[in-house]
């Protein structure tokens, strides 16, 4: 995801702009629909730190797998910008997310933009895994939504590791902090929301 998404941007960067704003969500929410059909009964496709934490928030994942499903994660996204960054040397940032307006401004956004993502996750997954035949068009589509009108103003990253891995490898770790900890907020905040409009009574529910 890390390799494809952030890619785009570097791609963008380096065509002059031949992708544009829309081609990159596009590519975000693709790559995220591709990855959940292919990896979605191995995994559950997580691919999200904030994500893996929502889940176990939920009592949907087992706590001995957190730390292993992070880690992976990281891992992943760090190898993805250090190849881009071998493919792409001229390119500092490497696809990283920064703030274009005030830090809350940005915060906020990521927040939100989280929560609604983890809303989404926890209505069309079965356990900690992302199943049926729509869950990765709607995942899919709910990023791509996100990152066109949010990513103007935070990057729409919705995920630690993507924001991450190009702040390392690119040595700026400038507001990084924002992107580490507003989506974790955001998952977690989606968890009592979530179970409230999807967990009603039968009696409640039978209107």
């Amino acid at each position: 995801m890390v390799f494809v998404g952030t890619g785009a941007i570097v791609v963008n960067n380096w065509s002059g702009g031949q992708l544009s704003h829309v081609g990159i969500c596009l590519t975000f929410g693709l790559i995220v629909t591709a990855l959940i059909y292919s990896l979605g009964d191995v995994s559950g496709a997580h691919l999200n730190p904030a994500v893996t934490l929502g889940f176990w928030a939920s009592g949907r994942f087992a706590t001995g797998s957190v730390v292993a499903y992070i880690l992976s994660q990281c891992l992943g996204a760090v190898l993805a910008s250090l190849v881009l960054r071998l493919m792409f040397p001229e390119d500092l940032g490497l696809g990283a997310t920064r703030p274009s307006g005030p830090v809350m401004q940005s915060f906020c956004m990521e927040f939100i933009l989280t929560l609604l993502l983890m809303m989404v996750i926890l209505g069309v997954s079965t356990g900690a895994k992302e199943k049926g035949i729509m869950a990765g068009v709607a995942v899919g589509g709910v990023i791509t939504l996100e990152a066109l009108f949010g990513g103007p103003v935070s990057g729409a990253s919705m995920n630690p590791a993507r924001s991450l891995a190009p702040a390392l490898v690119s040595l700026d770790l400038k507001n990084l902090w924002i992107y580490l900890v507003a989506p974790v907020l955001g998952a977690v905040a989606a968890v009592p929301l979530a179970h409230f409009i999807f967990e009603q009574p039968a009696t409640e529910k039978s209107i």
